[in-house]
């Protein structure tokens, strides 16, 4: 029996609409959602040229395309790196499911990675300095994160490990023991702390140096996962690995130490100063 504190889960259908054989689900809307709030952000940014101090920066037509590109690169990447690195046999022996994507079953690092490539390839195509588009979409990037984290946790998926917290929660398939609700931990940190802070950094100058920004975002992404990684319970096929680190974890490192190189690589170059 669960202790008398735990919370019940608030049941949300996790399809918001249903017409017909048309299903509208909350965590499509959530990924939708974020591509569009993430879009109107990087408008406002581009279009604030003090914040840029004659950086080149990218231009309405090339944001617009960049939501295209961005959109590809996270599900394309997401999907892969979830294939690979957390679900491998199942796949091999159900080659079918790989590009069954509504039946979940993404990674964060792979549409980051994928994101990454679109972002190189776009910009060399419009002659655009990649970091100009990178650092942009590392300022926009948290809403997508926060958003959907939420979905997640409406989808009672990727639920926390067992905890007596007075907050802790009784998912419907994730047994009988209330859990951390670690989607909201991971859509605090990763979303909203990640997006005020980047905000800040933007506000103080952090654009008129080529990286920075994107530098920013890897280390609190790498940071701020590690941490959720803490509460939240590892996929059941793969389990803890070694001395309890989890895959979440290992992969976050990577993200950290380019991050860093980026922002060490940034704060060598003067800052760009806007004309008098």
């Amino acid at each position: 029996m669960p202790p008398m504190l735990a919370l019940p889960f608030p049941v949300i259908d996790p399809v918001l609409l249903q017409i017909g054989p048309f299903a509208i689900r909350w965590y499509a809307l959530a990924y939708v959602a974020g591509l569009i709030g993430g879009w109107w952000y990087a408008r406002r940014l581009a279009a604030a040229e003090p914040l840029w101090g004659g950086r080149p920066r990218p231009s309405p037509e090339v944001l617009d395309d960049l939501l295209v590109w961005a959109a590809l690169g996270v599900v394309l990447g997401g999907r892969i790196f979830y294939v690979l690195f957390y679900n491998l046999p199942f796949f091999i022996q159900n080659p079918g499911e790989i590009v069954a994507v509504w039946h979940g079953g993404m990674s964060f690092h792979g549409g980051l990675f994928g994101c990454a490539l679109a972002l190189i390839v776009l910009a060399r195509r419009r002659n655009l300095p990649v970091l100009s588009l990178a650092d942009v979409a590392a300022a926009v990037a948290p809403i997508g994160l926060m958003l959907g984290r939420v979905a997640n946790f409406i989808n009672s998926e990727l639920w926390g490990r067992v905890s007596d917290a007075p907050w802790a929660i009784v998912f419907p398939n994730g047994g009988p023991l209330p859990r951390h609700p670690s989607q909201l931990y991971e859509s605090f940190l990763e979303g909203v702390v990640l997006l005020v802070l980047l905000a800040f950094a933007i506000r103080a100058g952090a654009l008129r140096r080529a990286g920075l920004v994107s530098g920013m975002f890897g280390i609190g992404y790498g940071v701020a996962r590690i941490v959720s990684e803490f509460f939240r319970e590892p996929d059941p096929q793969l389990g803890f690995l070694w001395g309890g680190l989890t895959m979440g974890m290992l992969l976050s490192v990577p993200v950290i130490l380019v991050g860093a190189a980026l922002v060490l690589a940034a704060l060598r170059r003067p800052a760009v100063e806007t004309p008098a």
